[in-house]
């Protein structure tokens, strides 16, 4: 019998990493890092201010940060300037984290599982190599291990804050990928806060508080309006939770993640998106830079930089930052797309991803809050952890700024093609190019174009062919040079 031949079985195809955002998310993410860049900007000049304040007139400084406003009855909210910036409007940045959160889950980039797990593994791996190196830096005589999750996280809008310094164009699957490693990563952090920084649980408070939650879930699910009853509500809710003993953060959080964020019927835009485009901007223009400015106030001298570099901690939380961020991000994002049988963009390449897994290193909002409660007893080695954290997160973003300048043209001419709209209709054109009604747009755009670069040479051709089609004069005799002269009469007129 003869043989038969070998049957080929169709390769699957293989999914594209940092490929092109579909058209609504790509809206989305502009509007949301517009907003993050503007606020990672006020972040950084926030962060100079304190320096310099807290150096130039230290105990105007500390008389700011420890001035006590607020009630101690019922729930013991007399609390110094510091303490509210730390509890209350983090929580602000948390409400708008955890929007987004629950936004990628059902409609943005973590819906899909296939294209959930490469970010998802990368902000794992980024959180668990600088906790890993943390530990061991401190392992030893004279270490803390309990700061070990302040090289952990992540801080979007400082890293846009830099990239909008340096005039670096990334592309938007880069800044896509940036800003969700970065909810993911904020994602862990509020759960770090939670479980391992929450003590002496009052639960009779933790109990209202989550009855608050339940009721400000159900008053939303019920299309209830108005921010008289929202923003009041909240309030107490946060106030209960802070009193509970839990981190107050939490509860922006837990009400983010509340919020419905898929669209039914014809809403342009679900609740939560409309929130959230209401509150990201007092989050990124006001809470977080205010946060910066009580909290990035170190003493900054000669003996005290010889401590960063010198004590166990300081030098875990750098070393956390600096090295472990960027090769836990990067190693995991290539072990998971190597073992998923992923293509990275064929206009990228890997050292364009190594070097967004360095600015991932830029930890400074959340990592100042896990640094104050990691060592809530030791206020030297609280301010030398904050110097850390500023040293390391300093050095990463020297370090992109490099790795990103070298590559910025080719970002600048991706970016260029992505935003080029030449039919004018605010769609880019890179989203249409298999429309036929586009194609056909733009095939009448170049006959239109053709005719009117054509029209002046017709018009200059057919007065040249006008010109040669005069008729000549009969007359045969010479033609005169000009006004005759009187026979006899030379060229200067005598005679």
């Amino acid at each position: 019998m003869a043989s038969q031949p070998p049957v080929h079985e169709p390769t699957p195809q293989r999914r594209q990493f940092l490929g092109r955002l579909p058209l609504p998310e790509r809206s989305y993410v502009a509007d949301a890092l517009r907003t993050e860049t503007v606020g990672g900007v006020l972040l950084l000049l926030a962060a100079v201010v304190a320096l310099v304040w807290a150096n130039v007139w230290p105990d105007s400084y500390q008389s700011v940060l420890n001035h006590t406003v607020g009630p101690s009855a019922p729930l013991h909210l007399d609390l110094t300037l510091g303490t509210w910036a730390k509890d209350g409007l983090l929580t602000i940045f948390f409400f708008v984290a955890g929007i987004e959160l629950k936004r990628e889950f059902v409609a943005g980039e973590l819906r899909s599982p296939s294209a959930a797990m490469l970010p998802v593994i990368a902000a794992v791996c980024g959180v668990v190599l600088p906790a890993v190196l943390y530990t061991v830096v401190n392992a030893g005589p004279g270490g803390h291990p309990s700061g070990w999750a302040v090289p952990t996280a992540t801080d979007i809008a400082f890293a846009l804050g830099v990239l909008a310094v340096v005039g670096s164009h990334l592309p938007s699957a880069l800044r896509a990928f940036l800003l969700t490693l970065a909810v993911v990563d904020d994602l862990i952090a509020i759960l770090i806060i939670a479980v391992f920084y929450s003590s002496g649980i009052k639960f009779w408070a933790l109990g209202l508080a989550l009855a608050g939650l339940v009721l400000f879930w159900f008053l939303h699910r019920r299309g209830v309006h108005g921010w008289y009853l929202f923003v009041p509500l909240a309030f107490v809710i946060w106030a209960l939770m802070h009193e509970s003993g839990v981190h107050a953060t939490v509860a922006g959080v837990a009400m983010g993640l509340m919020l419905r964020c898929h669209r039914e019927g014809d809403e342009k835009h679900s609740p939560g998106e409309h929130i959230e485009h209401l509150v990201r901007p007092l989050s990124a223009g006001l809470a977080v830079p205010v946060f910066a400015l009580f909290a990035a106030g170190v003493t900054i001298s000669g003996p005290a930089l010889r401590e960063v570099f010198t004590q166990a901690a300081p030098i875990g939380i750098m070393v956390g930052l600096v090295v472990g961020k960027s090769v836990g991000v990067f190693g995991g994002t290539w072990l998971a797309a190597r073992f998923t049988r992923a293509e990275l963009n064929p206009q990228l390449k890997w050292a364009d991803l190594f070097a967004v897994s360095v600015l991932a290193g830029i930890g400074f909002t959340v990592s100042l809050l896990i640094d104050e409660l990691a060592f809530p007893d030791d206020p030297a080695l609280t301010e030398r952890a904050k110097a850390a954290v500023l040293v390391g997160s300093l050095i990463c973003a020297l370090a992109a700024t490099v790795l990103l300048k070298l590559r910025n043209r080719h970002y600048r001419e991706l970016c260029e093609e992505e935003d080029r709209d030449l039919d004018g209709d605010g769609i880019p054109d890179v989203y249409q190019q298999d429309d036929p009604a586009w194609q056909q747009r733009m095939a009448d755009r170049a006959r239109q174009t053709a005719a009117r670069q054509a029209a002046p040479e017709q018009t200059a051709a057919g007065q040249s062919d006008a010109r040669r089609a005069e008729p000549r004069s009969t007359d045969q005799g010479p033609p005169t040079q000009g006004p005759t002269r009187p026979a006899g009469e030379g060229r200067d007129g005598a005679r």
